[in-house]
C-alpha cells in the first residue's frame, strides 16, 4: 500500500471514531505514520477536498492543527454541491474520484456508476476532438447527476 494511501485510510478512520471530525497535528502524525510532513498536505489537499466531501480548516504555529471535517447533507444537496463543483470541464481522473467518493457515501449505486464511468470514458467519447473532451465530459456528467436529484 502507497504512503499517500496509508494516510487516507488513518484519517478516515479517525472520522469515524470521531463522528466525522478530527483533529490531526500534521508532525505529529507524520511521526506516527513514518512519512515527511508534506505527504500529509498532499494528502489533505488531494483527497479531503469539498468536492469530495470534507472542510480542511488549519491553524498555524505553536499548537496548531488540522481539523478536518466530512460534510453532513441530505443526497439531493449533495449532489448539487458536486455538479456546482465541476465547472467547464472535467478531466477524466476527476470524475472517476467523484464517483468512487459517492459511492463510498451511499450517494449512488454500482450500478449507476458504472453506467456513468462508461459514458465519461475516454473511449465513449473518442469522436470528440482532444480538445473538447473534458468540457463534453462536464457537461455529461452534471447533466447524469441532474437526474438522480
Amino acid at each position: 500500500m502507497r504512503m499517500s494511501d496509508l494516510v487516507a485510510q488513518y484519517i478516515i478512520e479517525m472520522l469515524d471514531r470521531e463522528n466525522g471530525s478530527a483533529e490531526i497535528q500534521r508532525n505529529e502524525l507524520a511521526g506516527n505514520l513514518g512519512c515527511v510532513p508534506s505527504q500529509i498536505n498532499y494528502v489533505i489537499t488531494s483527497r479531503f477536498t469539498p468536492e469530495k466531501g470534507y472542510i480542511v480548516e488549519s491553524r498555524r504555529g505553536g499548537g496548531g492543527f488540522i481539523r478536518i471535517s466530512r460534510v453532513k447533507m441530505d443526497r439531493g444537496t449533495a449532489l448539487m454541491h458536486i455538479i456546482n463543483s465541476i465547472g467547464t470541464t472535467l478531466d477524466k481522473a476527476s470524475a472517476e474520484a467523484m464517483l468512487k467518493n459517492m459511492l463510498q457515501r451511499n450517494m449512488i449505486e454500482l450500478t449507476s456508476a458504472k453506467l456513468i464511468a462508461s459514458a465519461l470514458s475516454d473511449r465513449t467519447l473518442t469522436n470528440v476532438e482532444q480538445s473538447k473532451r473534458d468540457a463534453v465530459r462536464a457537461d455529461l456528467f452534471k447533466n447524469m447527476l441532474l437526474t438522480l436529484s
